[in-house]
């Protein structure tokens, strides 16, 4: 077998789609988010990034870089192996101890990423319960799907955000059979938000589990940033809620909070836990600072202004005729394109003639058809920019003849 041959297709494939991915070679100015420097081979220059998820832009901020120096300055740069073994550090335990009080929960377990905590934690819940069935909405990020499979439990598929779908299929599960519901608070490619207090009184109705990712939620939404649960009033209805450090916390990482009986078994018998080095303290260092600016007056005060831009972007979108996807009610703002390869070269040629920086949304990451461009407004977009963004992508949609109709 041609072993070389059999990679270069599966490349030249993906090329076929339009849906090859370029990563973008780019250097941000600290202390001056949106603005980078982009580097090609005929030189660099200035653009706005318009599709981070450091959507409160922490990554920035000096009371966290300052944290995460004074750690590195206290205890090096790495952790020194897995927690189990000589990776366990002050920084990590006050930073469990923070993330369970801001979902109010008696613990949280921390992991190296958002993914990771989704797949080793949802593949060792099935485990520990013997015969048990998840109910999983099809939207679900491809962490939560590949901890489902891991787990090989039975599995449910409901349709996105339907309750009576869920609902007719718990019914059909044996009433014994211990039970999962999975679902996220906040979709993060259509910028949708689940039905959760109903999708909670299902759980409560069939006597199920209940596991909630609040990965593009956390520190964007609640009093103290806990996230949509927290929102609404429903934290204390879940029995476990994942989240990431790593998108509006600013740094790197996954937890979960639940209970202590929950938290103990999943560190004692999750691999994916037990078997990967440990955060780097400095990264736990500079997450505890962040969370508790976000739970703080300063914090509160950043998802107001977050929230303006959001619909300031969305209100020119549509202002200016273009397609923005209707089904957002959160702070991601998606334009329909509807084709890969006119999906990418509407992102390449903002950036290469705007100075514009916006990933194309392709599959498998979006079904086929409903391509987009996703861009992610900050407090650090100011009206101007966004009225710059809206006259740019405008002409750039008229000159690749795009419809501006969703």
């Amino acid at each position: 077998m041609d072993y070389n041959n059999a990679f270069a297709n599966a490349v030249s494939e993906i090329k076929d789609e339009g849906r090859y991915r370029v990563f973008t070679n780019i250097r941000r100015y600290k202390g001056n988010f949106p603005h980078a420097r982009y580097y090609t081979d005929a030189g660099v220059k200035d653009i706005i990034v318009w599709c981070s998820n450091d959507y409160l832009g922490q990554g920035q901020n000096d009371e966290v870089l300052d944290a995460m120096r004074e750690a590195l300055d206290d205890v090096g740069s790495g952790a020194g192996g897995t927690r189990n073994i000589s990776g366990n550090t002050y920084y990590h335990t006050m930073l469990e101890r923070e993330l369970a009080d801001l979902h109010q929960k008696e613990a949280a377990l921390l992991f190296t990423s958002g993914y990771v905590s989704n797949d080793a934690t949802l593949a060792t819940i099935a485990r520990i319960l013997p015969g048990c069935i998840i109910f999983s909405d099809e939207s679900n990020h491809a962490s939560m799907i590949e901890g489902i499979r891991r787990s090989g439990c039975e599995k449910r598929i409901f349709r996105h955000n339907d309750v009576a779908h869920l609902r007719s299929l718990l019914e059909k599960a044996p009433q014994s059979a211990p039970k999962l519901i999975a679902f996220e608070s906040v979709y993060s490619m259509d910028g949708d938000m689940s039905p959760m207090k109903e999708f909670l009184d299902l759980a409560d109705e069939f006597n199920a589990m209940t596991y909630l990712d609040e990965v593009h939620a956390v520190g964007m939404y609640g009093e103290h940033g806990a996230g949509v649960a927290e929102r609404d009033g429903l934290m204390h209805r879940f029995d476990i809620i994942e989240g990431t450090m790593g998108k509006a916390f600013g740094v790197m990482g996954g937890y979960i909070t639940a209970n202590a009986t929950i938290i103990d078994a999943i560190r004692s018998l999750a691999p994916g836990f037990i078997f990967t080095t440990s955060l780097a303290p400095v990264l736990a260092a500079g997450v505890l600072k962040s969370v508790q600016i976000l739970k703080s007056e300063k914090g509160r005060e950043l998802r107001a202004q977050h929230q303006r831009q959001a619909q300031y972007l969305k209100d020119a979108f549509r202002n200016a005729g273009l397609p923005i996807m209707e089904t957002s009610t959160s702070h991601i703002v998606p334009l329909f394109v509807g084709d890969a390869v006119k999906c990418k070269q509407l992102s390449d040629l903002l950036l290469e003639e705007y100075d514009i920086y916006v990933q194309p949304i392709n599959f498998p990451t979006v079904p086929r058809g409903t391509e987009r461009l996703r861009f992610t407004p900050t407090p650090l977009h100011t009206d101007e920019l966004c009225d710059e963004l809206v006259r740019k992508v405008s002409e750039a949609f008229g000159r690749l003849k795009i419809a501006k109709a969703a």
